[in-house]
């Protein structure tokens, strides 16, 4: 459990930035393209940054062996055979102290532990709002543009309230939906400001942008302690942000919505708006400048062969980039660490893990596909455990699981390698390390 962590960790450390790097170019070039499709860049690149650094603890072939097992081998193909040295820890291991590794370990579960508890309390804080607002009655102008907005937007039967708690208008709620507005809000508005309200809350829970938010706060908690991942979801705030002001401004023209948020900044400045990660309000991020200037700018939005060319362009970054990130990963070897620090006082042989050793083998020999075997269609994984000696001849084979009818010629192979003695404080010692043997049959 400890390698896992410590290997999530030390992979997110570095791809968090590239896969960030990836995701601003691509906003960049999709910016013309529409809001829209900005979003859905960095909700990506959010997904992207918490999975696969999980992906990346997991062993080496895992996603070639994942295409493999959809393909359906035919007689006339070619057979393979790969060896993987123990459970797949090779060159890529990342070995450190292990008293190091502890310490390492205990304050990222301790940071991560404080993302949680600030996230339950957050969670705590909203519920307390929700249950202290009071019950809303619009009249008037303000109903008929309510429910001409629920019809608009089909969002079903929403609720609104009114909190003293809050500076801005705020949507929640993930089975029965509920507006939350300052108090005072609806008495001191214009009629045309309430409807800009009223809508932009409406785009929200058509967004289903509450549970979503839920998501994604649930999924950056092993992340959240990069600096870059913050930056992140600010650009998904921002880019949410516009996209709901596109589908409010249909109601009433984009220029008329415009000037209305204006005002509406000017009424709310000496307030702060509440920055948790559920409350979805107007004012969630800072970059009310920019979506004024889409609103009111000229619309130029890209189509075409452009557009397709600019989309195709972006989708092979982000492929390339997942790709780099999973073939680059590294694994903290943290059993191993802590076999180091203790080195063997007994005759017993040394375990060692098995990328450590695939570094001193010096002659491989390659294990022969056995016939029958290819006949008959028989392929998989033969695991073999072996004690190298002190002048590193392999000294005892033997397999512990796989395919019957691929053992002895994983043996056979096996037993011929000779590797360079393993030196503990300048004396060669015995060890006892693992061996895969993959065989695949491919089209």
């Amino acid at each position: 459990m400890k390698s896992w962590v410590l290997s999530y960790l030390l992979n997110s450390l570095w791809q968090i930035p590239l896969l960030f790097a990836a995701g601003w170019v691509a906003a960049r070039a999709l910016r013309r393209v529409g809001s829209a499709a900005e979003h859905r860049v960095w909700v990506s690149v959010l997904l992207l940054q918490t999975l696969l650094p999980a992906c990346s603890t997991l062993p080496p072939g895992w996603l070639s062996a994942l295409f493999a097992w959809g393909r359906t081998a035919h007689p006339s193909g070619e057979a393979q055979v790969s060896v993987v040295m123990g459970a797949g820890l090779g060159p890529g291991t990342f070995h450190l102290p292990a008293g190091l590794l502890a310490t390492i370990a205990i304050a990222y579960g301790a940071v991560s532990a404080y993302f949680a508890m600030r996230f339950l309390w957050q969670w705590r804080k909203l519920c307390a709002i929700r249950r202290e607002a009071g019950e809303l009655v619009l009249t008037g102008e303000a109903a008929r543009d309510w429910a001409e907005c629920a019809q608009r937007f089909g969002t079903g039967e929403v609720s609104i309230a009114a909190s003293s708690q809050i500076f801005g208008p705020l949507t929640m709620g993930l089975r029965q939906k509920l507006v939350l507005l300052p108090a005072n809000m609806v008495a001191g508005l214009p009629g045309t400001d309430l409807r800009t309200v009223i809508a932009h809350e409406f785009a929200h829970i058509h967004r289903n942008d509450f549970p979503k938010n839920l998501i994604y706060e649930l999924l950056s908690l092993p992340v959240s302690y990069h600096p870059l991942f913050w930056f992140t979801r600010e650009r998904i705030m921002e880019s949410r942000e516009m996209v709901c002001d596109e589908m409010a401004a249909e109601t009433a023209g984009r220029n008329e919505y415009a000037r209305s948020l204006l005002r509406l900044a000017s009424l709310l400045v000496e307030g702060m708006s509440i920055r948790t990660p559920h409350a979805i309000g107007i004012f969630d991020a800072n970059v009310f400048e920019r979506r004024l200037m889409r609103l009111t700018g000229k619309a130029n939005d890209i189509r075409g062969v452009r557009r397709l060319a600019i989309v195709v362009a972006c989708a092979a970054l982000g492929v390339g980039t997942c790709g780099s990130v999973l073939a680059l990963s590294m694994h903290v070897d943290a059993a191993s660490a802590a076999s180091d620090e203790n080195k063997p006082k007994t005759t017993e042989p040394l375990k060692v893990s098995a990328g450590e050793m695939a570094g001193n083998v010096v002659r491989k020999v390659p294990p022969v596909y056995p016939v029958a075997a290819k006949k008959a269609r028989i392929q998989g994984t033969v695991e073999l455990e072996a004690i190298i000696g002190k002048d590193g001849s392999v000294e005892h084979l033997e397999a512990v699981s796989g395919p019957k009818e691929l053992q002895e010629s994983s043996l056979d192979a096996v037993r011929q390698w000779t590797y360079k003695p393993f030196l503990v404080n300048g004396d060669p010692v015995e060890v006892k390390t693992t061996i895969s043997v993959i065989y695949t049959l491919a089209k």
